[in-house]
């Protein structure tokens, strides 16, 4: 989930967006075979793999590669209203998904600061399902610009992602931000298999519109829904190379933060941290442990969604859930001139400059977006795409997946998030029943702990970012940076 303006209930959000679906692990022959490979690893695991069914619908991909010659030069961003002066090239447009459909995502790409030839290329996926990566990754959190409370003027963020990387960053699926279809069916149609497979479908477009990063390190970034849209697309990827017996994206890792990973725990774990942080009574806690179940396929009974209904009033109506000590916004009206920044310090309206700023019309021209004149106005998280038609209840065995193939598994959480809170997350992959290989101590930054951090077998590293909310790189922008850095790097986070 993204911070909603409207200030909307977690529960009720994720309600709609958990189904009781199954993962679709795709494919013949070669897929057939990984999945047998996955679920023997999981049955001695201990782990249920029941839910994981193999799929036979798994497209050849590779078809749907359109001609892409000149269309980055087209890309290219001269400067946006309000921008302050950089050094280096940033570039906005559309990637066609479905020709026919006229289905097409929108991208923005901020090539790395300084050594964009050697840096590797990071993708960031906003979740929700149905927000936006451009106005909240690019605009609020990692990108190189945030909005001045004006709507109309850019100031830099000197925390920015693409001091480490090449960063692109995606809004998906149709009806997402500027992202749209020509087939209104297609909004109805989302969900995790369909979004996977059309950011595959993205990428592989896109790197025909920029060949000089095919053979580039790539890495998976995201957060809250995309603990879904992450793993999926690494399936995705491994799949394919596999199907084409060659290395036709060379993904080495992925990274998700305050991720939606696993139903049951990531809904008993919010509660958890309510109780525990003093938000809710040790009654409504008690009857919550005594008659919740949480499974994904569970009539609760009328008990428990009393608890619930009193738990969540509790919080989600005085407080900003995604940081459980940050300041509401009481004021949206814009500024005729733009209040002092800190980039240490998030404003709590942000939503709205955003949202003003990506609805100028020169904004608009200048990132190439809009282009077919949108019926809606940009918004930070769409209510176009629903129902959200397919939503796994776990995507624990992809993790594991993603590990068994050598790559890089980070997951992070901000400790100040009450919407997917660490509890949460240590719920949810304690599932794996992994071993541990380096114990949980604290990381430091410039002296002072950044957070803290957990190696298990299988390079599987958890790692929590002290007094970060839901989006850690917006309320800890200096300790975000430092993770992605030695995520990307390999390297261990400084212990001392």
């Amino acid at each position: 989930m993204e911070r909603n303006p409207k200030g909307r209930s977690f529960l009720l959000l994720f309600s709609l967006c958990i189904l009781s679906s199954l993962v679709q692990i795709h494919g013949k022959k070669q897929g057939d075979a990984l999945h047998s490979l996955y679920k023997a690893k999981w049955e001695k695991s201990g782990i249920d793999t029941s839910p994981f069914q193999v799929s036979d619908h798994h497209e050849n991909l590779n078809s749907k590669v359109y001609r892409q010659e000149g269309l980055k030069e087209k890309d290219l961003i001269k400067r946006l209203p309000g921008q302050p002066l950089v050094e280096f090239n940033h570039y906005g447009g559309y990637v066609t998904i479905d020709e026919s459909a006229g289905r097409a995502f929108y991208y923005y790409f901020a090539e790395a600061e300084q050594n964009k030839d050697s840096m590797p290329l990071l993708l960031w996926l906003n979740g929700g399902p149905g927000c936006s990566s451009i106005g909240y990754g690019a605009m609020q959190e990692l990108g190189p610009f945030r909005v001045h409370s004006d709507g109309k003027t850019l100031y830099r963020n000197k925390f920015a992602w693409n001091i480490a990387a090449n960063v692109l960053f995606l809004e998906s699926p149709a009806g997402v931000g500027f992202s749209y279809s020509n087939t209104t069916a297609d909004y109805k149609a989302s969900g995790d298999s369909k979004t996977a497979a059309d950011n595959y479908v993205f990428l592989l477009n896109w790197l025909e519109r920029f060949p000089e990063y095919k053979n580039r390190d790539f890495y998976i970034s995201g957060e809250s829904y995309a603990g879904h849209y992450v793993p999926q697309l690494a399936h995705s990827i491994l799949y394919n190379n596999i199907k084409a017996n060659k290395t036709l994206i060379n993904l080495k890792g992925i990274i998700i933060g305050n991720a939606v990973i696993n139903y049951e725990t990531d809904n008993k774990g919010m509660y958890e941290y309510f109780a525990t942080h003093a938000l809710i009574s040790q009654e409504t806690w008690y009857a919550i442990q005594k008659y919740c179940k949480f499974s994904p396929n569970a009539t609760e009974v009328s008990q428990c969604e009393a608890a619930r209904l009193d738990a969540d009033s509790e919080v989600f109506l005085n407080i900003n859930g995604y940081d459980i000590y940050a300041p509401r916004c009481f004021s949206s009206n814009l500024t005729s001139r733009p209040k002092k920044t800190n980039i240490m310090n998030l404003d709590p309206c942000s939503d709205e400059y955003v949202h003003a700023y990506l609805n100028r019309e020169d904004v608009q021209k200048a990132l190439h977006a809009n282009v077919t004149k949108l019926d809606h106005d940009w918004v930070g998280c769409s209510k176009i795409v629903r129902p959200w038609g397919h939503s796994a209840p776990t995507v624990l065995p992809l993790l594991q997946e993603v590990m068994s193939n050598g790559l890089r598994v980070w997951v992070y959480s901000g400790d100040t998030d009450g919407n997917v809170p660490v509890t949460s997350t240590q719920r949810s992959l304690s599932k794996m029943n992994l071993r541990t290989k380096s114990p949980w101590c604290p990381w430091f930054l410039a002296g002072e702990v950044g957070g803290y951090v957990q190696v298990y077998e299988g390079d599987l590293t958890f790692v929590t970012v002290r007094g970060a909310g839901h989006q850690v790189p917006s309320y800890q922008p200096k300790r975000a940076l430092s993770l992605i850095s030695h995520f990307l790097a390999g390297s261990l986070l400084p212990y001392k």
